[in-house]
């Protein structure tokens, strides 16, 4: 018989405290049936590495910047997959299940979850579905859809691109030349609260035209500000 292929989650955090707690709790469960969890710290100033230590099964430091602290995650993980999740973004139940079945039936290298984003705006549940069936139709997949990625494919794609931004759709445009995404209809739940921070209509404009300017070549060092 050949063995199941193992689970790594790699978690990346920058000043955390107010999440991370929640997030790695709801990752127990799937501690106890040895899925690995990976904690990447970007240099957080409040108590994020403490309170994740002992709930995470590694917690390390790491160069800033989201795509670094994944890869230096993804390093040292030991699993045959990989699964990024943001630290304001929970996993659906049984995901390690639904993602080492999924691949394997399906014989394809990557995949995301569809995402619900969790807030009280009332345009939330319309841009979570704008988002999902976007992501099946572009065959790209972003951050906070929980991406996860067999190793073999994520080392032959050079894993995620040292850049400022965008890294998780340049990501999606190597692995897709591999193999389609397994886009899984269980949700992950984000939060909504950068989006309602900052406005939500507002934050739609800002990611459309940052994808635009992205896809005519735009640079991301120089958009990173206007996400920020």
């Amino acid at each position: 018989m050949t063995a199941k292929p193992s689970l790594s989650i790699v978690v990346p955090v920058l000043n955390e405290g107010s999440n991370i707690v929640a997030t790695l709790t709801a990752l127990a469960p799937l501690r106890t049936r040895h899925v690995e969890v990976v904690v990447a710290d970007g240099g957080s100033a409040d108590d994020t590495v403490a309170l994740a230590t002992p709930l995470a099964d590694l917690v390390i430091s790491s160069a800033r910047g989201r795509a670094a602290q994944m890869n230096a995650g993804a390093s040292i993980a030991r699993g045959d997959v990989l699964l990024f999740l943001h630290a304001d973004t929970q996993l659906p139940p049984n995901a390690d299940r639904l993602v080492i079945e999924g691949l394997t039936k399906s014989g394809r290298a990557w995949g995301r979850f569809d995402v619900t984003i969790d807030g009280s705006h009332l345009l939330l549940p319309v841009v979570a579905t704008f988002m999902n069936a976007r992501s099946r139709l572009t065959g790209i997949a972003t951050g906070d859809q929980a991406m996860f990625i067999t190793r073999r494919a994520f080392d032959a794609a050079g894993g995620f691109p040292d850049i400022a931004l965008m890294e998780d759709i340049e990501l999606s445009r190597r692995i897709k030349r591999i193999t389609s995404p397994l886009c899984l209809r269980a949700r992950a739940t984000t939060s909504g609260r950068r989006w309602e921070a900052r406005g939500v209509l507002r934050t739609i404009l800002l990611m459309w035209r940052l994808r635009l300017a992205y896809f005519f070549g735009a640079k991301p060092d120089d958009l990173a500000p206007r996400y920020d």
